[in-house]
């Protein structure tokens, strides 16, 4: 079946899941034939929900975050967004070099249909939620890592969809930075309620932000194990709740790992 995105008017009711995937597979033609990348996926995200997505390198990760955001069609089952079309942030920040900090996110904003003149105000204030006020007439290579990952955050909210999805957007920072920006993301979320799928293969990162963990099997991708994160918010990723469920996470993930003869 096709990916479904049901645009919600505003009389809509509300309903109970901000992304449904409903029994989702996906294959790619390779020179070796048909290869199942992921199998019969069924997961529902909350309105409001923090839900990570966690699995070894080539389990399907990514490919699931680019269906529910569109990029592609899955090969069997559907996927429902009711709010609209996902926002999207990229590991890398594929800022526009050539434009301004602001100006990338009033890029987001036009393509919205934001009027001209109310999009300087609003990559102002987008700016200011993840902490970069005054930063709007930088130039993408006077950022640091960690606030051109902020700046993507923003332009990433531009997009005004009540879900946003994260593929893997810390990776590259520094520990430190990392931390910060997990400091960063949990108020934004707190602040805006948004729903939030979020990608990672650092299980740390995953108890760390979540309220619900979901492990994915190796190649194929099968839901194999889902775990609720009762661990009170602020968290660290030193604390001591977040590093035992951690370490049963990870055991769980080796054990997958090793099931499907990957090393």
């Amino acid at each position: 079946m096709a990916t479904t995105f049901a645009k919600a008017a505003e009389s809509t009711p509300a309903v109970d899941h901000a992304a449904r995937i409903a029994h989702v597979s996906k294959s790619f033609v390779t020179p070796a034939g048909q290869q199942l990348v992921l199998d019969d996926i069924t997961l529902d995200v909350a309105p409001g929900e923090f839900v990570t997505l966690l699995g070894a390198s080539g389990c399907g990760k990514s490919t699931l975050l680019n269906l529910v955001a569109g990029l592609d069609r899955p090969s069997a089952g559907s996927i429902e967004t009711p709010g609209g079309r996902p926002a999207l942030m990229f590991q890398e920040h594929a800022l526009f070099p050539w434009l301004t900090a602001g100006k990338n996110i009033e890029l987001a904003l036009r393509l919205r249909g934001v009027p001209k003149q109310e999009r300087r105000g609003e990559a102002e204030r987008l700016l200011g939620l993840v902490r970069l006020e005054g930063s709007y007439g930088k130039r993408v290579h006077e950022l640091s890592g960690g606030m051109r990952q902020r700046v993507a955050l923003a332009r990433a909210l531009a997009q005004d969809s009540r879900l946003l999805l994260m593929d893997e957007p810390f990776a590259a920072l520094d520990a430190i930075t990392r931390d910060v920006l997990h400091d960063e993301l949990t108020r934004i979320w707190h602040e805006t309620g948004l729903s939030v799928l979020f990608v990672t293969h650092n299980v740390r990162e995953a108890v760390r932000l979540a309220q619900r963990v979901v492990l994915l099997s190796s190649r194929p991708g099968r839901v194999a194990r889902e775990w609720r994160v009762d661990i009170p918010q602020p968290r660290r990723i030193e604390d001591s709740a977040v590093a035992e469920l951690s370490v049963e996470i990870t055991e769980e993930l080796r054990g997958e790992i090793r099931r499907h003869g990957q090393h």
